[in-house]
């Protein structure tokens, strides 16, 4: 698993004084990238980018601007060149969101899917 800490600015803020839908799949896309570059080797970072392919996102709470939220980031599976994470927006105990995503690895020169060499794969998922 992988904490990655949010913060909320003024401008993710809606009409209606909580934190707007969109900005969770911001903070869903920092924290799986965040999980990748910590995890990953320096040259695997370097060769590979990330593009989500599906965002699931269930709503549990609003956030408000003064909420200290965390993301809790799990890598649950590697398909070929397709990755799965589930991610569980937290303020303090209570869950805010969560959220299942797939992504892409792409090869950063060509912009092609990639597979992940199988020791990069074991840093994510041990077997």
């Amino acid at each position: 698993m992988f904490r990655h800490p949010i913060g909320i600015v003024p401008a993710d803020i809606d009409h209606m004084g909580h934190v707007n839908n969109s900005v969770y799949l911001r903070w869903v896309q920092e924290a799986v990238v965040g999980y990748w570059e910590k995890v990953a080797p320096a040259d695997a970072v370097a060769a590979h980018l990330w593009v989500a392919l599906k965002h699931e996102i269930t709503y549990r709470r609003p956030a408000f601007l003064d909420d200290i939220v965390v993301a809790d980031v799990i890598a649950e599976g590697v398909q070929g060149a397709r990755a799965f994470f589930s991610t569980v927006i937290k303020r303090g105990e209570d869950v805010v969101a969560e959220v299942k995503s797939s992504w892409c690895c792409l090869d950063a020169a060509t912009k092609r899917p990639a597979r992940l060499a199988k020791d990069v794969v074991r840093r994510f998922l041990p077997e």
